[in-house]
């Protein structure tokens, strides 16, 4: 397949006749998470090496292939789509992907949300709220500018700051998603919460997970979610909030503001039981579970059986689906599996 402009005219999909999407555990599949480009303009300590080696342009879907491919899942009963990477605001004409698949919002699709480390958030926020998404993540680990360039090796807070407040101004809801590190962002957690609430974000907390290899020991870094829950909630009144996004984040709300805040916590609280989610490559492999390296290849089924190729193989790889997965930090330990965060997409 070329890399052809994305079409405007691409009819709705078709959510009547499709089979629905449920795995072996019987768990049905609503939540499609698309990493467009495996690039990043920031070097984060906890995600990637300093150096590393990104996929030949050549190997990666074309925009018009994710779409395709992402059509089909909505097709067959996929309510959420997250564009993620890397970084997705890199990849070049990342809007025209998200025009196509925002106009399936309200059409089969619930939600087109992305998740970015607001680098370049300043120059797309309007055009997001045009392609139809209301609500994104932003990437921040820390609100001190020396820290903030140590986490991601050289990342400017001012510029990043600067995009969340053009964000908000384009009247997006913003998240902000903090990894908790022992040694270097914990004592800042409940300072970070407390500007969420000025500025009227919710703030969900990371624990750090064991993929692919990086420069440091993550056990070094390592803080688990209960002992932070109970330092915030010695400070800020909390109480138990059900609501959901789709994704794996327990909620809280702080009393008397707007602020939710949430908890992903996959070593010390498993949320697998109800995992509704997959995810999409930009090399065009979906992946079954974070923390397993089974796949099948999307890319190379849709070339060569078109869609009813592409149908089969997503069949073969919900039946691989697992019921949970295999994370654990200790010292020394391997990662859980060999690929970064930003192969699969956050």
């Amino acid at each position: 397949m070329t890399s052809a402009p994305l079409p405007s005219d691409q009819p709705l999909v078709d959510r009547m006749v499709d089979p629905p999407l449920v795995d072996p555990q019987g768990r049905t599949i609503r939540y499609l998470r698309i990493s467009v480009t495996d690039r990043c303009d920031l070097r984060c300590r906890y995600c990637m090496a300093e150096q590393m080696t990104f996929l030949p342009r050549a190997k990666l879907l074309s925009l018009d292939e994710i779409a395709i491919i992402a059509e089909r899942f909505i097709a067959r009963g996929v309510t959420k789509i997250r564009l993620s990477g890397g970084e997705p605001l890199v990849r070049r004409d990342v809007g025209d992907l998200m025009r196509r698949l925002g106009r399936h919002v309200g059409a089969g699709l619930d939600e087109l949300t992305m998740t970015t480390n607001a680098t370049r958030l300043g120059q797309h926020a309007q055009g997001m709220v045009d392609a139809g998404i209301r609500r994104i993540n932003v990437s921040l680990d820390s609100l001190d500018a020396d820290r903030f360039r140590y986490i991601t090796r050289h990342g400017d807070l001012d510029q990043v700051l600067g995009g969340i407040a053009a964000a908000k101004a384009a009247g997006l809801a913003v998240k902000i998603n903090m990894v908790a590190l022992a040694g270097l962002n914990e004592a800042e957690i409940p300072a970070m919460l407390q500007w969420c609430i000025d500025e009227g974000h919710d703030l969900s907390l990371i624990e750090t997970m064991p993929l692919g290899a990086i420069d440091e020991d993550r056990t070094d870094r390592f803080v688990p979610l209960t002992r932070v829950f109970e330092d915030l909630k010695a400070r800020f009144p909390l109480t138990r909030d059900a609501h959901r996004t789709g994704g794996p984040a327990r909620y809280w709300r702080v009393e008397g503001t707007t602020t939710r805040l949430g908890l992903i916590s996959p070593l010390t609280a498993n949320f697998c039981d109800g995992c509704n989610r997959v995810r999409l490559t930009t090399e065009g492999k979906l992946y079954l579970c974070l923390g397993h390296e089974d796949q099948v290849d999307l890319k190379g089924a849709l070339r060569d059986g078109g869609i009813a190729g592409l149908d089969d193989a997503i069949d073969r790889g919900l039946l691989r689906k697992p019921a949970r997965h295999d994370f654990k930090i200790e010292a020394g330990s391997a990662p859980a599996v060999s690929r970064h965060m930003s192969v699969t997409g956050g």
